[in-house]
């Protein structure tokens, strides 16, 4: 069971940066911890205090190199387990393998599942993480799932620009449902790209874009991109079909150099993501935004330390919260 003591925050090896956000939020110190990867590639994890009876909470997104992080996750889950923790939540900003989230061809793994079940069996008590590919990743937890989500965020920051005319537009029907909310937030309307996806190489089909973007700006909305294929593609057709300015606004940003280059070849102003993933190709780019969701997460850890409800904070988010997005 969660106490009413201290909180006690860790970092993995690329959950650090976004830990001592949370820290600074919440006026807590982060915890001593070490990671070593030796030249063969075997991780190795240490905590650096004592834990015994704690409530802990470790930081590690599952992004950029996603093998080595979920192995390190499972290893400190472990770790802390061992050290007498009285509890562990793995808060995980992003969560990579949940897009592997069915068995839609023969012969393949389910493999948000099997991560969701190491985890757990590893020692997590409970999990938070953000905007999930799709929300019923969370039946492949049996601990509690705090899922948050990034759209207010990203919505608060795009009122900041002042936009007129504004169109939210879905880069596939998959996301016209996450879109209309999006739309709802900002009192406008929804369009709808039609995206066809042939093999498994990051590269996708922007076919058609259904609804008025004619004379409009336009902010397209995903929960991430790797390649910033569809984006661009969706933005050159948006461009084509009379749209004025483009923005863009993603939940994870898993672009490399070379995406990082498409994005600033294209005709997109902007695109605006969040601080999800420790992602070094996205911090000098001109056209990149980050805003940070660490406050919101610090804000939902203290609400589970306290056991008040998290999802309290989406009916109106705390403005402490919304003041220190800006990275």
């Amino acid at each position: 069971m969660i106490s009413n003591g201290e909180i006690k925050i860790f970092a993995g090896s690329t959950g650090k940066t976004f830990a001592e956000r949370m820290c600074a939020y919440l006026g807590v110190e982060l915890g001593l911890s070490e990671v070593f990867t030796f030249s063969e590639g075997n991780i190795f994890v240490r905590i650096g205090e004592t834990v015994r009876d704690k409530d802990v909470y470790l930081v590690q997104p599952m992004g950029m190199r996603p093998n080595d992080e979920f192995t390190e996750i499972l290893f400190w889950m472990d770790a802390f387990k061992r050290a007498s923790a009285n509890s562990v939540t793995a808060v995980m900003p992003y969560f990579s393998y949940a897009k592997g989230d069915k068995k839609d061809e023969p012969r393949v793994s389910i493999r948000a599942r099997v991560c969701a079940e190491c985890i757990e069996l590893a020692g997590a008590d409970r999990v938070v993480t953000m905007d999930l590919h799709s929300p019923q990743i969370q039946g492949f937890f049996k601990k509690p799932v705090d899922h948050l989500y990034a759209l207010h965020v990203l919505c608060e920051y795009i009122k900041t620009l002042n936009l007129g005319d504004l169109v939210v537009v879905s880069p596939d029907a998959g996301f016209a449902k996450q879109a209309r909310l999006y739309a709802s937030y900002l009192n406008t309307t929804v369009a709808i790209g039609d995206k066809n996806r042939k093999a498994h190489d990051e590269k996708a089909e922007v076919l058609e874009i259904i609804g008025d973007i004619n004379g409009k700006n336009a902010f397209i909305v995903d929960d991430f991109t790797i390649s910033g294929g569809t984006l661009v593609d969706l933005a050159r057709g948006l461009k084509e079909r009379g749209a004025k300015r483009i923005f863009a606004g993603l939940s994870h940003v898993l672009l490399n150099e070379a995406g990082v280059k498409k994005i600033e070849n294209s005709p997109i102003e902007q695109l605006i993501s969040t601080d999800s993933v420790d992602n070094p190709w996205v911090i000098n780019s001109a056209k990149i935004q980050l805003v940070s969701v660490a406050p919101l997460f610090a804000e939902a850890i203290a609400r589970i330390h306290s056991r008040d409800s998290v999802s309290q904070i989406f009916d109106q988010i705390p403005m402490k919260v919304l003041e220190k997005i800006m990275v």
